[in-house]
Parts: structure tokens; sequence; C-alpha cells
């Protein structure tokens, strides 16, 4: 069987932050879970950036099937996580299975990537103290305060941790996240 990555989600979760790694990962050969508090259809939103806005926008978008509520995530069966942005991790971060969920990657040492708004989500279980990542600009004051380094790049690689800005970053964001990813779990 190949390696499994789990995707975690949540209604209002960016469409193309979850399903471009979602189709990515299962290219590359993985097999890929979306995980949500429930085991439910997922409503997802388009952000989107528009000459005149001060910040993004957002539409409604596409809708997915969760594969499995959070609750029933077995970690070990995982050999990494993927955490998009969108308006989810306002409230996923307050879900206590997710934070054992994502602490559990970090405790060992699994590969992690995080995009926009996801770095909500690992700053609840103390997940970037000490470590360089990026996130939407406007989460820098966020990503400082839970004692990490902000840089403003495509693409930020912390050990095992992949960080992107937003969705215009996904080329960077996943070429990073697949070379560690290929290292820790291939797909044989």
């Amino acid at each position: 069987m190949p390696p499994k990555v789990l995707i975690v989600a949540g209604d209002a979760a960016e469409s193309l932050e979850v399903y471009y790694p979602y189709q990515r990962l299962r290219e590359e050969g993985y097999d890929v879970d979306i995980a949500a508090p429930t085991r439910k259809t997922l409503r997802f939103v388009v952000h989107d950036f528009e000459p005149g806005f001060d910040t993004y926008t957002e539409k409604p978008g596409y809708t997915c099937q969760a594969d499995v509520a959070f609750a029933d995530v077995d970690p070990g069966e995982y050999a990494a996580v993927v955490v998009p942005g969108g308006r989810a991790p306002e409230y996923l971060r307050n879900d206590p299975e997710l934070r054992k969920i994502l602490k559990s990657f970090f405790d060992a040492d699994k590969p992690v990537a995080q995009i926009c708004h996801g770095p909500l989500l690992t700053a609840a279980v103390d997940g970037l103290r000490g470590r360089r990542v990026t996130a939407y600009p406007a989460l820098e004051p966020d990503m400082q305060a839970a004692g990490a380094t902000f840089q403003d790049a495509e693409a930020v690689v912390d050990g095992t941790l992949v960080s992107a800005r937003a969705w215009p970053d996904h080329p960077g964001w996943m070429r990073e996240f697949l070379r560690i990813l290929r290292a820790k779990a291939p797909v044989t």
C-alpha cells in the first residue's frame, strides 16, 4: 500500500488549497484522506485578489466529502499532513481532536505542509515556536506571537515543516513539500 497523507479541512477552507495538494499528492502515488470535524460534505470557499480591494474577496467554492472525522483519525497511519487555509482554521484550532492529531505529527517529526491561514492551526499546538514560516501576510503578527520568525516568501522550509503564503504559491510549496515527503515516505 502507498503511504497515506492526511489533509485537515472544514467548511470555509480555501478550495484550491485543499484540491491542489489532494490532486498533486494522488498524482505522485500517495493515498490521501480528507479529515474534518465530522464525516460530511464540506463547503469550501474561493479567495481571490481583485483590484481596489484592500484584502482578498470570498466566494462560494467547491464541495467535498470528508473521508474521516477527526475523532477517528489514527495519526500513526499517515506519513504527513497538509493544513490548508481559508477561514476554516479560525474555528478548527479549537477542536481538541484536531489539536491532538497535529501535535502528533510535530512530535514524530513527520512532514507538515501549511498554507495561508493554516498556520493558525499549527500555532495552536505550539508547533511554530523557534521556526521560520510564512503565511498569509496579514498573519505576520500572529506568527510572531506564536514564536516563529516570519518570512514573506513563496515557500519556507524549516526541517519537515513547509509553509506558503496562499494559493498563488502552490508550485513552490508542493515542490518543497514533495521533496521532503519523498525522502521520508517514498512511494514504492
